[in-house]
């Protein structure tokens, strides 16, 4: 009998081969912030994942806060995507762009010249940031975006979601977890405004709702996904007594929007807070697009979660990194290669295109 995680899937306007999903991770391979012929090959080994995240994304030059990450607002860096979606699409592979600005966790070392860090509020994160001109360095003082600004920050993702797809992407995810900038709107503890985004649950999930609308209603929502991370503390992200209320509120309303899927965060088997099953299993309930599953999985949970309908996709992360090949060795029961911690987020192809398939 065929394993559910390796059965065709439809999502959207496309079909997937397997339920295997490579989690968006960071690698800053993207030299001058462009998307190159090395990330390329990177994509093109590990397209025979049912669907390819990838690294977060910036849709404007504030968003640029990590040394070498790629961004998506200019036409030199759609054309270096163009060469990314095209080694996926090769190999019969689909691929999601992942949005994320960073708002308050950077570091100004990694911005143009020109930009700063912004927020929702000026209060600024605690720990260190990589820079590649002074090492590590603590992470800067955003300043509060104004109201004004805000439709700004809201059409560079509706130009990053057009700018997707003209790179030859088959959706977007947006990144609303990890303390990143859309997280950042629904904590109290790091927004304190009072112009309509801030101050209550709904109000709070306002700027993340409307991204999600503008970008839907640009390339259409059945291309549009978001990732969520509730309970999540990344980035120093502070706990508060509203979470449950607030990521129902989002699951109902993006799924009023029919947005393709919800992609939930559990970083718990790193250390993090765990998202309680009651929880997920209410999320799930509440939104009626495709739901991700992530965090920690291996064959077997990931069967066994696929079969209890708990989710649609799994999401994989680090397996993916050492192994480009996972999708067979999932198959196959092979031994899963180990990825290599200190290469993670240097330049070049060590560690980084350089690990082996089975022979």
């Amino acid at each position: 009998m065929t394993s559910v995680l390796f059965e065709p899937y439809r999502l959207g306007r496309i079909t997937l081969p397997n339920r295997v999903v490579m989690a968006p991770m960071t690698r800053c391979r993207a030299i001058g912030n462009v998307p190159n012929a090395l990330m390329a090959t990177y994509y093109g080994q590990r397209a025979t994942g049912g669907l390819l995240i990838t690294e977060g994304t910036a849709p404007a030059p504030e968003a640029l806060s990590y040394a070498r990450i790629p961004g998506i607002f200019t036409a030199e860096q759609v054309a270096g995507w163009k060469l990314v979606t095209g080694a996926v699409h090769a190999r019969g592979g689909a691929i999601f762009l992942q949005m994320m600005h960073t708002g308050r966790v950077g570091h100004p070392a990694n911005l143009p010249e020109g930009t700063g860090l912004v927020a929702p509020s000026a209060l600024q994160a605690k720990g260190d940031m990589w820079t590649d001109s002074q090492g590590m360095q603590p992470i800067g003082m955003p300043r509060a975006l104004t109201t004004a600004e805000l439709l700004t920050v809201q059409e560079s993702f509706v130009q990053g979601a057009n700018h997707a797809i003209t790179a030859g992407f088959d959706g977007i995810e947006l990144h609303a977890a990890n303390g990143y900038l859309l997280e950042q709107f629904l904590n109290p503890g790091t927004n304190q405004r009072t112009d309509g985004y801030g101050g209550s649950v709904e109000a709070r999930a306002r700027f993340v709702l409307e991204v999600a609308a503008k970008t839907a209603g640009a390339i259409g929502a059945d291309r549009v996904g978001i990732r969520l991370s509730p309970f999540g503390v990344f980035n120093d992200m502070p706990p508060y007594d509203e979470v449950e209320a607030t990521y129902l509120l989002l699951a109902r309303e993006l799924s009023r929007l029919g947005l393709a899927y919800l992609h939930l965060v559990d970083h718990s088997a790193m250390g993090a807070p765990p998202v309680p099953d009651d929880i997920k299993a209410a999320l799930r309930k509440t939104f009626q697009g495709t739901f991700i599953l992530s965090g920690g999985y291996d064959r077997a949970r990931a069967e066994n979660d696929l079969a209890a309908k708990k989710g649609d996709l799994v999401a994989f992360g680090r397996p993916f990194l050492a192994n480009p090949d996972l999708v067979q060795r999932l198959q196959d029961h092979a031994l899963l290669a180990e990825a290599h911690m200190d290469s993670f987020y240097t330049p070049g192809e060590q560690g980084y295109t350089d690990y082996p398939a089975l022979a």
